[in-house]
């Protein structure tokens, strides 16, 4: 009989147990990339658990994390030690951003020599990477190494999820210890019934109401009860800003669009709504300063999250916490049919012209009617990303990713770890020239493998963004904005991709089709017109 979450009193090696426990927790694959204080974890590996290779820390993480996007479990990282670490502390960062569940593990010098400050050796190894992480420990003796593992997985994988951290010593590994259960733990939360009632009072009586959908939706795959929702109440649906995830298809006529960073833009947005409620999104993630009138008191804001922070920090308003499956499903059966008029969605602007030197708007239109159905698009263009909203509408539901940070060299790995864990559809990655340089390397485990990953580079020689928030802040001569003589095509083949450059609009249609088709990993460069988008338009 187990107790405390052990099984019997047979003896296993700290390693035995806790491969056992991957394998109890549905853990198929470890992401790494492999250093000398964890070679005896990685010794006679076994064939039932796929290591995927990464060339870099910070990719090893990305893929973890597009892979526990996609397959919705937790991805399991193995760094090395402190060093490895320090390397992968942005993607880390991300996956906290991103909300994505993760069981990071690192080595750690012997404990025997600790005390001596040991080469490769972390000093106060579960803080490094805090406060980025829901639970980090180096367990105090190495028997305790599986349940600490068993621990972070539970963590990890409880709205709101995020990643883990466990530091392991090289030595612990061959250690006996007591098997541990790999337990089942609940991880909805119903709402509160009074706020639900209230929330119901405050739709009926709205005149014109707004719904703003966030990553949180998508996560819990809970988008058709999102439409369900938003069709029942006859509101406007409007997207968070910033948002990782599609958790609304774009196509649907109560569509809105896409809410600003700036509070002024967003207050302007939803200033003919009376009431606005915020499902799965904070309230609200803004980028640049400004007056948000949208708190003055004219507007009532609700909101429902799993997160209680982004209620704790919602500055006006009534927050509901509980997970978005009971949320929703809840609030489908209380809200009556409503008598308001269908709301007219947001249309959709013409089909851009080809043109050459090749406009990104053509682009974007042009590769979202070449993806096979099924795709998934991973996304990091910061400076194109009014455009591709506009242009490449998202069908809902497990078909759009992105970083939730900011902080580049997420989505190349991420699209890797997206592809391995949907190998039966296409993934698109699709990256400006300066994000693609943070994380290249990633296309070898891609090649290596056969995925069936599309890289398509915006090429526009420099950060665009970069150049934007430049015009806007009215600042000139900034250097380092500027990346000429950088060859994908060469790069790609370098690593074992197959690679094609555009630089005439004639020639994009062929070239996408061609990336799209291929049995593997492929990458299309296309040079775009380097006039700079403004992202944010200054109020008069």
């Amino acid at each position: 009989m187990a107790k405390n979450g052990k099984i019997g009193s047979k003896s296993v090696s700290v390693k035995q147990a806790t491969l056992d426990l991957l394998r109890g927790f549905g853990i198929k694959r470890v992401f790494g990339n492999p250093g000398s204080t964890e070679l005896p974890f990685l010794s006679d590996w076994p064939d039932d658990i796929d290591y995927v290779l990464a060339l870099q820390e910070a990719s090893a993480v990305g893929m973890a994390d597009g892979y526990a996007q996609a397959t919705r479990n937790a991805g399991f990282v193995n760094l090395h030690s402190a060093a490895g670490v320090g390397n992968a502390l942005g993607n880390i960062y991300t996956a906290h951003r991103n909300q994505t569940p993760l069981v990071i593990t690192a080595g750690q010098q012997a404990r025997s020599i600790l005390p001596l400050q040991a080469f490769l050796y972390a000093e106060r190894a579960s803080e490094f990477p805090r406060p980025y992480v829901k639970y980090s420990v180096e367990p105090a003796r190495a028997e305790d190494v599986p349940a600490a593992i068993a621990r972070a997985y539970h963590t990890a994988m409880q709205p709101p999820c995020g990643p883990t951290f466990v530091s392991i010593p090289i030595d612990d590994w061959t250690h006996a210890t007591a098997p541990v259960e790999a337990r089942k733990v609940s991880r909805e939360l119903g709402p509160e019934p009074e706020a639900m009632k209230a929330l119901v009072t405050a739709l009926n009586a709205s005149k014109h109401p707004a719904l703003v959908v966030g990553p949180g939706i998508d996560r819990a795959g809970a988008v058709d009860l999102m439409v369900r929702v938003a069709e029942k109440t006859k509101a406007s649906v409007w997207v968070s800003p910033f948002s990782a995830r599609c958790s609304f298809p774009e196509r649907h006529p109560q569509f809105a669009g896409f809410l600003h960073a700036s509070p002024g833009q967003l207050s302007d947005a939803l200033r003919a709504h009376d009431l606005v409620v915020v499902i799965g999104a904070p309230v609200f993630t803004f980028h640049v300063e400004g007056h948000a009138s949208i708190f003055d008191g004219g507007t009532t804001i609700f909101q429902i999250t799993d997160d209680p922070d982004a209620a704790a920090v919602t500055p006006v308003g009534t927050s509901i916490v509980a997970t978005m499956k009971p949320a929703l499903s809840a609030l489908l059966d209380m809200l009556p049919e409503s008598k308001r008029a269908t709301p007219k969605g947001r249309t959709l602007p013409p089909t851009p012209k080809a043109a050459d030197p090749l406009p990104v708007e053509f682009l974007l239109h042009s590769l979202s009617e070449a993806m096979p159905e099924g795709t998934s698009l991973v996304e990091e263009v910061p400076s194109h990303r009014p455009a591709m909203q506009k242009f490449m509408p998202m069908r809902g539901q497990d078909s759009f990713y992105t970083m939730s940070s900011g902080g580049l060299g997420y989505s190349l790995p991420a699209a890797v770890g997206m592809a391995l864990g949907k190998p039966n559809s296409r993934t698109v990655c699709l990256i400006g020239d300066g994000s693609a340089m943070y994380s290249f390397q990633a296309l070898w485990t891609a090649a290596q493998r056969k995925l069936p990953l599309t890289v398509v580079v915006i090429n526009n020689s420099g950060y665009g963004a970069m150049r934007s928030f430049s015009q806007v802040m009215q600042v000139r001569n900034v250097p380092g904005l500027e990346l000429p003589g950088i060859d994908f095509v060469k790069l790609a083949e370098g690593m074992g991709c197959d690679a094609v450059r555009v630089t005439k609009a004639a020639e994009l249609g062929e070239a996408l089709k061609r990336g799209m088709a291929f049995a593997g990993t492929s990458l299309v460069e296309v040079v775009v017109d380097s006039a700079v988008p403004l992202l944010y338009a200054r109020k008069n």
